[in-house]
C-alpha cells in the first residue's frame, strides 16, 4: 500500500511565490524555468510610451517639482519671518 503525498490546501493560499527556492546546485533546480522567466521579462521591457504619454509624464514631473519647491520656499519664508518678527524680538 503506497500513499501519495498530496500538497496541503490552505484557505488563504493565493498561489504567489514568497521566496523562490529554485537555487543553483540544488537537485530540484531547473534551468529551463529561469530562462523562461528571463524571456518573459524581456517581452515586457519592449513596451514604450507614445509621444503624448511622454509629454504628459514630463509635465506632471515638472508640476510635482514646482509644487514641492514652492512648499519648501513658503515654509522657509514663513520661518524666517517668524524668527525676525516674533522670536528674536
Amino acid at each position: 500500500m503506497t500513499m501519495k503525498m498530496e500538497p496541503k490546501q490552505y484557505d488563504d493560499d493565493d498561489g504567489r511565490v514568497i521566496c523562490d527556492m529554485d537555487v543553483d546546485g540544488m537537485r530540484w533546480h531547473d534551468r529551463r524555468i529561469r530562462h523562461e522567466k528571463k524571456s518573459e521579462r524581456k517581452l515586457h521591457q519592449t513596451e514604450q510610451m507614445t509621444r503624448s504619454e511622454t509629454r504628459r509624464y514630463n509635465w506632471y514631473v515638472i508640476l510635482a517639482i514646482l509644487v514641492i519647491g514652492s512648499v519648501f520656499s513658503v515654509t522657509w519664508i514663513l520661518f524666517t519671518l517668524f524668527c525676525t518678527k516674533i522670536w528674536f524680538r
